[in-house]
């Protein structure tokens, strides 16, 4: 069967996007969306498209039972491949800018206090971690360095500088960064490295990685949030802890011990200072709680 219009057009996008090293995630989710999109819109040329079309689309998505986060996810897949379509020379207006996006419920997300991170990092790991050396090393580095888990995946033993308590970072869109790290982070890599080599000595191999399994190969990040979210609830913190949420803890501990908004901005990597901003609303959200729970006015 011949494809159409939209769906060669589609393939040749997401094709765009994989040159432009987005991640896999971004590119599978716009994968699924826009051959939906593609399936909606049929043999219709872009000219035949506006923006009653696309509420249309999105309307036999909710028809279909999707929620409003995905509908929104949809519609940013069809914004971002007509602003491709733009670049491209195709079409000249994007109709899909012209749809509201659904509102969504604003939630932040729930942040571990500095005391329950030390009740994480301080003692033994518990007895669900397979590899404890390792397994700390992760936690240590995940709160931290705030990095994100495909981040932390990504460290090779030679990006290490260890004398200068630093690690160089392949973040989004292949930008390099490097991150400090802490007295908490060099005891933790000097317990790892001998038994990470131990390791590969036992299964005769050799690797770059520093994050590597029980075989000796490169973790995952599936691997790594099944780890983090096993030893979290071990030691008492929610079943919805994942390596996100230590990044997000590291931002707003940073925040609240009274870091520069700006010098947060760079350590996580963010390119834009809103992004960074969210972590003054979970910081703003403690400091009401303290107040609440101390002031004797408030009781």
């Amino acid at each position: 069967m011949k494809s159409t219009i939209v769906e060669k057009t589609v393939r040749d996008f997401l094709q765009a996007l994989g040159q432009r090293n987005a991640s896999k995630h971004t590119i599978k989710a716009y994968r699924r969306d826009l051959k939906e999109f593609a399936a909606y819109i049929g043999p219709r040329s872009w000219k035949q498209i506006d923006h009653v079309a696309i509420r249309g689309f999105l309307s036999r998505l909710y028809e279909n039972g999707l929620d409003k986060p995905s509908v929104a996810r949809a519609l940013a897949a069809v914004r971002s491949l007509y602003r491709w379509l733009a670049q491209e020379g195709v079409v000249e207006q994007n109709p899909a800018a012209l749809v509201s996006t659904p509102k969504l419920a604003k939630k932040l997300p729930r942040v571990p206090t500095i005391e329950e991170m030390n009740a994480v990092l301080d003692g033994q790991m518990p007895e669900v971690a397979a590899f404890p050396e390792r397994d700390r090393m992760m936690l240590e580095l995940l709160y931290g360095c705030g990095i994100r888990n495909s981040e932390l995946i990504g460290i090779n033993v030679e990006d290490i500088r260890l004398g200068d308590e630093a690690i160089l970072i392949r973040g989004k869109g292949k930008k390099q960064r490097y991150v400090l790290f802490g007295n908490a982070v060099t005891v933790a890599l000097k317990a790892y490295l001998p038994a990470r080599l131990q390791v590969l000595s036992e299964r005769n191999r050799s690797s770059s990685a520093l994050l590597i399994n029980r075989r000796g190969g490169r973790l995952t990040t599936r691997s790594v949030g099944r780890i983090i979210k096993k030893i979290a609830v071990a030691k008492g913190l929610s079943p919805d802890v994942h390596p996100h949420t230590l990044r997000h803890a590291f931002g707003t501990h940073m925040l609240e011990e009274g870091a520069d908004l700006r010098a947060i901005q760079e350590m996580l990597g963010h390119e834009r200072l809103s992004t960074t901003q969210r972590y003054t609303q979970l910081s703003i959200k403690h400091v009401l709680q303290v107040y609440d729970q101390t002031h004797p006015r408030a009781k």
